[in-house]
């Protein structure tokens, strides 16, 4: 009987033009961090914990079930920031379970770096400069990055202010502007929460209009993640944060470091009970990023970018595959 199945794909996704083109990049930001002192660092991709965020899903090493594949070095960064505070960055592959798409891979690669003693509009400086050193002249990129209030794009796009909007107004929008059936944003709709919520309306309806670079700032505080929360003009709270679109894609993700272990320890917490609420596994809590947040983080902001999608931009390439050597499929 003769063989039918398919045959195997063992080639590289990635031709030899894109393999180059991601050596230069690569070897573009090294020369821009080692221009500004900032020292390139390596942390384990294994750890005891992982990043408690009930929207992302860790890896767990096959076989084990306390070590999990890190979705970012940050907490291992924190912990030689406060042993020794020094601007720091590292190039590194992470991991997300079940992130696959035209701009999502399980495995990627992540740029992330701290910078002691800058505040969100020096960082976004560094990554604009950062990000038009990359990108070939001619792109839009090389003109000013525009910035502007979450709020205000938010506002722009859905006709809600998202600092005060109740729930039901948010669920509502969804409903009607996003197309989006209550029962999609959560399993459960009385899970639903003024983050995923916004969430869902940021990605169906924002994000869609961001046609030209922009950084959003001063998100929402319930989605201050691991930033700190401050008053915008209007006194409203806001999560001292940043994102970058780029042709409508999210490239960074910046903020204004937490440096109190307690709150710390409560965001933990309460991350781990919406994860029991949504049936999900909960997150050891990470101990030691606590201890080492107890002694002292130095002020500092922080940001990660999408190696991959930046990569996406500097080439042209339409999906995450085109610009990966061996996407998830072919791993």
């Amino acid at each position: 009987m003769s063989d039918k199945s398919e045959p195997i794909c063992w080639q590289p996704q990635a031709d030899l033009e894109m393999t180059q083109s991601r050596a230069a990049l690569l070897a573009a930001i090294r020369s821009f961090f080692a221009a500004r002192d900032v020292i390139e660092v390596e942390t384990p991709l294994l750890g005891s914990s992982s990043a408690t965020d009930p929207n992302l899903e860790s890896c767990l090493l096959a076989g084990q079930s306390d070590r999990y594949l890190q979705t970012s070095p940050e907490f291992a960064m924190k912990r030689m920031l406060a042993a020794e505070p020094a601007a720091i960055y590292q190039i590194c592959k992470a991991f997300r379970a079940g992130e696959s798409g035209r701009r999502h891979n399980v495995e990627f690669t992540l740029l992330e770096w701290y910078q002691p003693g800058f505040d969100l509009a020096e960082l976004m400086d560094e990554v604009q400069t950062l990000v038009q050193a990359c990108i070939g002249s001619g792109h839009q990129v090389h003109e000013e990055i525009r910035r502007v209030p979450y709020a205000s794009a938010f506002h722009k796009s859905t006709g809600l202010n998202p600092h005060t909007a109740s729930l039901d107004e948010l669920l509502a929008v969804a409903q009607s502007e996003a197309g989006v059936a209550r029962e999609v944003i959560m399993t459960d709709s009385a899970l639903a929460t003024r983050s995923s919520c916004l969430d869902l309306l940021a990605s169906h309806l924002v994000e869609a209009e961001l046609s030209e670079p922009t950084f959003l700032y001063d998100y929402p505080a319930c989605q201050c993640a691991l930033a700190r929360v401050g008053k915008d003009g209007e006194g409203h709270r806001v999560a001292k944060r940043f994102e970058l679109f780029i042709e409508g894609m999210e490239l960074a993700n910046g903020y204004l470091e937490l440096t109190d272990a307690v709150e710390l320890r409560h965001r933990f917490e309460l991350d781990n009970r919406q994860r029991q609420l949504l049936k999900k596994a909960t997150i050891p809590v990470d101990e030691r990023l606590l201890a080492a947040m107890a002694c002292g983080l130095p002020d500092c902001a922080g940001v990660a970018v999408g190696v991959d999608r930046l990569l996406m931009v500097v080439t042209g390439a339409g999906s995450i595959q085109e610009v990966l050597t061996f996407p998830s499929e072919r791993a």
